[in-house]
């Protein structure tokens, strides 16, 4: 948590709520079709607490917001342009509601799905022949 001091008093921003944003950020972008877990025991005690916020790592420090997110996209898209327009649409939407700078954004690419209508489409080509 950080706390920023005004001159009403102090504001206390939560990593909780960076999360929040960088979520709500990442569900915007072409290509992704869902978070993955730094490892394998957050990833069974996400699917056990059912957390919106998985996949996303935040620490705040004196140089601003790091931000590290652990995807998995579509198979087919560019993986490069869909990890660089992660990392705009993130630093832009939580630079612009926190109002504190974001140092970094590292996009971990955890794996790569098959779209579900083409994975329909090949099973009933498939059926077909």
């Amino acid at each position: 948590m950080t706390t920023k001091q005004e001159e009403l008093g102090s504001i206390d921003i939560s990593t909780t709520a960076v999360t929040s944003i960088a979520s709500r950020a990442i569900d915007q972008c072409y290509g992704v079709v869902g978070m993955a877990s730094k490892n394998l025991v957050n990833g069974i005690a996400s699917l056990l607490s059912r957390d919106s916020k998985r996949g996303i790592d935040v620490q705040i420090n004196e140089d601003g917001i790091i931000i590290d997110v652990y995807v998995i996209v579509e198979y087919g898209v560019r993986i490069r342009a869909v990890a660089e327009s992660i990392q705009n649409t993130v630093k832009f939407h939580v630079e612009k509601s926190m109002g504190l700078p974001v140092s970094a954004v590292n996009v971990y690419i955890h794996g790569l799905r098959l779209n579900k209508a083409e994975t329909g489409k090949q099973k009933n080509e498939k059926r077909k022949t």
